[in-house]
């Protein structure tokens, strides 16, 4: 059965149990990273039938993703020590990908306004949403412990996001739409 009843009055389960009401900066932090899960997945889907390996990428970035939900989602220090954690080869491989990507793009001189292509509109869906994500655990690290990886990983992820939008902008031999003041 799926639905259980139990969140019918405003509150959820954590990790181990305990209940908050679903407004809950916690709650917040780890709904906006799924909600970039889901948008990951889409332009996983998106990139699929394209060349250059980004499908399984972003599949690896969204297993990255449900770590890091799990990890906010847990209050518990024992509980938290136990489940699977992000490590710092994560971090890394984001960067090797935006300096390989940013080694095959055009110098940039101004802002990029979204869009280009199908993919990378999703991109910066994608770039968006992973920036609020981290806002929302900036905001829960003011009240909670949260492991310096979990921000460094989501603001890794918004770089990445960025320059694959450009990248699969450039890709599709299109113009990037850049913003002239």
């Amino acid at each position: 059965m799926i639905y259980t009843k139990t969140g019918d009055s405003g509150t959820t389960s954590l990790v181990g149990g305990s209940r908050v009401s679903k407004d809950n900066v916690r709650v917040e932090a780890y709904g906006t990273v799924d909600e970039l899960n889901s948008h990951i997945g889409l332009l996983a889907e998106l990139m699929r039938p394209l060349a250059g390996g980004y499908y399984d990428e972003l599949k690896a970035v969204q297993h990255n993703l449900f770590t890091l939900q799990t990890l906010l989602a847990t209050e518990d220090e024992a509980i938290y020590g136990r489940l699977p954690q992000l490590q710092e080869e994560e971090v890394e491989m984001l960067e090797r990908q935006i300096d390989t990507i940013s080694d095959q793009l055009p110098k940039l001189q101004n802002f990029v306004i979204a869009g280009g292509t199908t993919v990378g509109a999703q991109c910066h869906v994608c770039r968006t949403v992973c920036r609020r994500a981290e806002r929302c655990v900036v905001t829960l690290a003011h009240e909670a412990k949260v492991d310096d990886i979990l921000l460094r990983y989501l603001n890794r992820l918004s770089d990445y996001l960025f320059v694959l939008a450009r990248h699969s902008v450039v890709m599709a031999g299109k113009e990037e739409d850049l913003y002239i003041s």
